[in-house]
């Protein structure tokens, strides 16, 4: 059985055609203790849903971030608009690629909440007794 989410918000975003088109999207970021390293990051908008495992730090760099230099180098980039009331986030797919615009206080807000559960650093002592069970039972195997 799956353990559920210890911390959860959902973000209304807008994906930002290249065209400067907005589409409304609902974001809706997820975090377990269990898995302290990820944030699921789920995407639904009109006609479609995509779900994205995004590091937690890489998420927390990007709110401290600029356009000129963004947190991460791979298919997933964060940083503050020149407005820091919102947060853009660059995805990048086989799919395509998608900008969405989110406001930053939710957010940070979620970020807070895992960081009050798992500060960040923190996170190998939280895996350790998972990892020394995985390889017990490799071992055992």
């Amino acid at each position: 059985m799956t353990q559920p989410y210890d911390v959860v918000e959902v973000v209304a975003m807008q994906l930002i055609g290249s065209d400067a088109s907005v589409i409304p999207v609902s974001a809706e970021l997820s975090f377990r203790t269990s898995d302290p390293y990820t944030v699921r990051a789920v995407f639904t908008g009109p006609h479609t849903m995509s779900t994205w495992l995004v590091g937690r730090e890489l998420l927390s760099l990007g709110m401290h971030a600029t356009s000129e230099a963004p947190a991460g180098t791979g298919d997933v980039q964060v940083w503050r608009d020149e407005d820091p009331d919102y947060t853009l986030v660059s995805l990048s797919g086989v799919e395509g690629s998608a900008l969405l615009a989110a406001p930053s206080e939710p957010i940070v807000r979620f970020l807070a909440g895992t960081e009050a559960l798992v500060p960040i650093g923190t996170e190998s002592d939280r895996m350790e007794s998972e990892i020394t069970a995985l390889i017990a039972a490799l071992l055992t195997a």
